[in-house]
């Protein structure tokens, strides 16, 4: 497995429509950027890209190449995919962490899962999407991002290896990976109950 962290943070900037997840948002400003400043999308990919050490967003798609201007961010992710593709991995889950005072992103949150699932072609519930505001920071008319990407390697046949080392660990036989996963869902685990750290009844 391999971990890829991205950061991206744009300016807004009047005059531009405000693109976040590959979602067109109703806002008086948008983001400042060589493309569609869609700081979502760019902090993704440089996690995809980092997370098999394919360089970053700027190597692929320099600022300063003209064919990039105001160039859909969904292009960029695509690379992105082909690079883990080929490098042998699939997409475990992503987490990510907006960072904007406005527009409020809590409304339309899930509708920026939904988007940004389908772009990297995984299911909505392996897509976190969470957005915070610049309290204390001076950063209100920046918009930032943060992604994490987990990545599983697959094996000859496709399958995620982690999975199959489950499959062959059976007690008595071998058992397939469709059996691993089924018992996984039809028996949820049980957690041992938690101790406090501290006694909470002893708050002074």
């Amino acid at each position: 497995m391999r971990i890829g962290y991205g950061w991206d943070s744009h300016a807004f900037k009047s005059g531009v429509p405000l693109k976040i997840g590959g979602l067109t948002l109703d806002h008086p400003e948008g983001l400042s950027g060589h493309s569609d400043g869609d700081v979502l999308l760019h902090a993704i990919t440089d996690a995809l890209l980092g997370a098999v050490a394919a360089g970053d967003i700027g190597s692929f798609f320099p600022p300063g190449d003209a064919r990039w201007k105001n160039a859909d961010s969904s292009i960029f992710l695509e690379t992105a995919l082909e690079e883990v593709r080929h490098a042998g991995y699939t997409i475990a889950n992503v987490d990510t962490t907006l960072v904007l005072a406005a527009p409020k992103i809590g409304p339309i949150a899930e509708k920026l899962r939904e988007n940004v699932a389908t772009l990297l072609h995984l299911e909505p519930r392996d897509v976190g999407i969470k957005a915070k505001t610049p309290e204390g920071l001076d950063q209100d008319h920046v918009a930032i991002a943060h992604a994490v990407v987990l990545l599983e390697k697959l094996d000859a046949d496709g399958q995620t290896r982690h999975m199959a080392a489950s499959a062959d660990s059976s007690e008595d036989s071998p058992r397939s990976v469709e059996d691993v996963v089924r018992k996984l869902l039809e028996e949820p685990a049980v957690l041992p109950a938690r101790k406090p750290t501290f006694n909470t009844e002893d708050i002074t």
